[in-house]
């Protein structure tokens, strides 16, 4: 006689545990070739507002550990993204279509990409700093500080190079997140929670919703206590004017990540090109002290 099967529903990662959406809805993951993979919850509003409280609790814990700390929770992120590298390769191929070599290496990318953020965490202040030469009997120093809370629409079509993109930079620089994952290809988004609850990241400083992205992003431009916005994620996405984003995120001066844009749309960037400092430097704030010189 055979079985029924038993089919997955995911819960978000909100402020380090998986609660159940409060929507109390939830759609179909498939894959690239219709076939049915899970079911993921369906985030709304009142689980954007909590992952945004959850974040906010997590920043100053966070953003006050040392940069070394920070790098080496990274790296250990990494080394459990390489443990699960398996359960991630067939998720990525099933999502996107790929061939087992083209998901692998994808997936060996996306880990080599959270080691490379996890290497530049105790460099940013040196690179990004400066000690400003003045006129007078003053010290005059430059540094780089975190913005805040920061909402990250994750890219639709990379679902996992992508997605640790937008993340690692985020998190790197000392902020927390607040991520709303591709709509229809987030298993490795709810994967990657899992691998953040088993790492030494602290609950709350990446929160994972997953949802249509069209229904919440309003919602993340538009909440006062998130300080940035990275809009990557709306290429691709169906039924989201990026521009209104932006005019949603002017009601608190958020700073806006705007899109690459070709032809007048956002397109995805090339995922496999150096990530350089553009992101990291887009998400921290340049605090200048003066000091009087000692005699």
């Amino acid at each position: 006689m055979s079985r029924l099967d038993v089919r997955k529903t995911y819960k978000l990662y909100i402020g380090g545990k998986f609660p159940r959406s409060e929507s109390g809805r939830s759609y179909e993951i498939v894959s690239a070739t219709g076939e049915f993979l899970a079911n993921a919850s369906m985030g709304s509003r009142k689980d954007v507002r909590d992952a945004v409280v959850a974040a906010r609790s997590a920043l100053a814990g966070w953003s006050g550990a040392t940069p070394y700390n920070r790098g080496q929770v990274l790296y250990r992120v990494a080394e459990v993204l390489e443990g699960r590298r398996a359960q991630f390769l067939e998720e990525v191929a099933a999502g996107e279509g790929l061939s087992t070599r083209a998901a692998g290496a994808a997936v060996d990318a996306a880990i080599d990409r959270v080691v490379w953020y996890a290497g530049w965490t105790d460099k940013i202040a040196q690179v990004l700093g400066s000690l400003n030469p003045v006129a007078g009997p003053f010290f005059n120093v430059s540094a780089p500080e975190p913005t805040g809370v920061v909402g990250v629409l994750a890219p639709q079509g990379s679902s996992l190079l992508g997605l640790v993109s937008v993340i690692a930079p985020v998190i790197a620089s000392g902020n927390t997140a607040v991520v709303v994952t591709s709509a229809d290809r987030p298993l490795p988004a709810v994967t990657l929670g899992e691998v953040l609850a088993t790492s030494d990241v602290p609950g709350g400083v990446v929160n994972i919703i997953t949802a249509r992205t069209a229904e919440v992003a309003s919602w993340l431009a538009a909440h006062r206590d998130v300080n940035a916005i990275d809009l990557t994620g709306v290429a691709g996405a169906e039924g989201v004017d990026w521009a209104a984003l932006e005019a949603e995120a002017a009601g608190n001066l958020k700073r806006v990540y705007r899109p690459t844009v070709v032809d007048g749309r956002p397109v995805e960037p090339d995922w496999n090109a150096d990530p350089g400092l553009g992101r990291i430097r887009a998400f921290v704030e340049t605090k200048t002290v003066w000091h009087p010189k000692g005699l």
